[in-house]
């Protein structure tokens, strides 16, 4: 098997060290060439020359969400092909590693590449839906380009949360728990548009949705993780269907206390409810307005301000070891 090892060196839970070994171990398995990223995109650069090449079987991609992001946005830059593009498999090095752990692998490095090894020898493997994103015709943002998405995105309250991790990971603080939770504060505190929604759902034979404070579109269940713990906004999203989509129209005080502590008591079985709530399941295609620019968020990554986006659910879009 010829694969392609994409290293992100600033994952923030696996050394030097750490990564030698586990190179070494997969190397012995396959015919392996390791890339260390260099710049922000370089992963989905390396994504598409695999994609584009004909001649790698399989793409690992050692690092967190963010890496694993780009580099299923470098092997799908021409559209899905499960049949005939290399797989994807993935070591977890991030702080959360949300798709990784979605999919069942453990949470840490050593022992996922232990599972990653074993699945390659008995041909384990599923093919997993993704979630795309859009500039929505005839709007502002008609231009923007495409973007694939493996477990989660939102418009809106959560998309502020990362864009200021992201700000603070940038003065050198290190991605933590504890970090997300007081940016989660300062986002209720310094939130605008917390008490009047902005956001419109569109969704074809459906009257629009209005005034969500919060959408947060989930390709699968658990929305995150909260240290080792699962935190379900939509328990029935899965690989395997289209799109769940979670929404608020009211973040009051009292709200985001009902609210916040429905998320941390979640489960597969039950998610957030309530008369604030707004859900939907399994949807192919949407589209999410707003009134005013708000910030987007795709697998963790803050993306800018948009005023539109269409979404779109594609079954059978990747090949994954699992």
């Amino acid at each position: 098997m010829r694969a392609l090892l994409v290293v992100n060196p600033a994952a923030t839970t696996t050394s030097a060290r750490t990564r030698d070994v586990l190179i070494h171990a997969l190397a012995s398995e396959m015919k392996l060439d390791a890339v260390t990223t260099e710049y922000r995109g370089h992963a989905r650069d390396l994504g598409r020359q695999a994609a584009e090449s004909g001649e790698v079987d399989l793409v690992v991609a050692l690092g967190g969400d963010g890496t694993v992001n780009e580099v299923v946005n470098g092997l799908l830059h021409a559209g899905p092909d499960p049949e005939h593009l290399p797989g994807l498999a993935v070591v977890p090095g991030g702080s959360t590693n949300v798709f990784a752990r979605a999919l069942g692998l453990p949470n840490q490095p050593v022992e996922a590449t232990g599972v990653l090894l074993d699945a390659l020898r008995e041909g384990r493997e599923r093919t997993v839906g993704l979630g795309l994103t859009s500039g929505t015709p005839g709007t502002e943002d008609e231009a923007v380009p495409a973007r694939w998405f493996t477990f989660n995105a939102g418009l809106g309250f959560d998309a502020g949360v990362v864009g200021r991790v992201e700000q603070q990971r940038e003065r050198g603080r290190k991605s933590t728990h504890a970090l997300y939770m007081r940016q989660v504060v300062r986002q209720l505190l310094g939130d605008p548009h917390r008490r009047n929604g902005m956001i419109t759902l569109e969704l074809e034979g459906e009257e629009p949705v209005e005034d969500l404070v919060l959408s947060i579109v989930s390709n699968t269940s658990p929305w995150t993780f909260l240290g080792n713990r699962p935190i379900y906004a939509s328990p029935q999203a899965s690989f395997d269907t289209g799109l769940d989509l979670f929404g608020l129209t009211r973040m009051s005080t009292p709200a985001v206390a009902r609210y916040g502590t429905q998320l941390l008591t979640s489960s597969p079985e039950r998610g957030p409810r309530g008369k604030h709530a707004v859900t939907r399941h399994d949807l192919t295609r949407f589209t999410l307005h707003s009134k005013v620019p708000l910030p987007l968020q795709m697998d963790g990554d803050h993306l800018g301000l948009r005023t539109s986006v269409t979404f779109t659910g594609v079954r059978r879009a990747l090949r994954v070891i699992v």
